[in-house]
């Protein structure tokens, strides 16, 4: 099977397991995703079959649906690849971008170790922030059924993973706790030429939320 149709037929696979899946980690998503990692791993030159299917399988069963179990995405993605009969070699490259790819906590760090890697969790990123980034964290504060707002809980930066993955705060605590600090943590250039503007208007919007917020004006 070629690299082609390993690509369409991993994109309709995908598509079939999340659309209208309503956490903000759905299709959709994942088709930005998908899209960014292409925009940016051709302008940084990279290996594009392994971006492409780690963009599209990053989710494909994401930690924080599934009970903050870290293995079940690497193994469902190779799974599956396994299944179109990609090499080994693909396999373990895209496993092991999918296992570092997550923000795990302000404190934690999670160096990326191949451009591959970095290219698609800046795709990743990407989607965190600006506009769509608001809607997203939205949706999955409902999800989990988040205050979205309280001026009686202070944002934590969390030192370790398990803080970070058991942390109940509200959904505004979120962008200063993660939202905020990924366009210092993007790796490429273009990656962060591209979280600039997304970054100033989720400012923006938090500016206004806040200004809101007490219900006094």
């Amino acid at each position: 099977m070629d690299q082609k149709t390993i690509i369409q037929k991993t994109a309709d696979h995908v598509k079939q397991e999340l659309l209208g899946e309503g956490s903000g980690y759905d299709w959709w998503h994942v088709r930005r995703v998908w899209q960014n990692a292409k925009h940016i791993g051709q302008v940084e030159g990279v290996d594009m079959f392994a971006v492409e299917l780690a963009a599209l399988l990053h989710d494909i069963a994401d930690w924080k649906l599934h009970g903050g179990d870290e293995t079940i995405g690497p193994k469902v993605a190779g799974d599956w690849m396994t299944s179109l009969q990609v090499s080994k070699q693909v396999i373990d490259r895209v496993q092991q971008i999918i296992a570092t790819m997550s923000f795990k906590g302000a404190g934690v760090k999670s160096e990326m170790r191949t451009i591959e890697g970095k290219v698609v969790q800046d795709a990743d990123r990407l989607d965190a922030l600006g506009a769509i980034g608001v809607g997203r964290a939205f949706a999955y504060g409902g999800f989990k059924h988040r205050e979205m707002y309280s001026p009686e809980l202070a944002p934590e930066m969390h030192q370790t993973a398990s803080a970070y993955k058991n942390s109940t705060g509200t959904t505004i605590n979120h962008f200063y706790e993660k939202l905020f600090l990924l366009k210092d943590l993007m790796n490429t250039a273009t990656g962060k030429k591209l979280a600039e503007q997304r970054d100033q208007f989720m400012h923006q919007f938090v500016d206004q939320f806040l200004a809101e917020g007490d219900g006094e004006k």
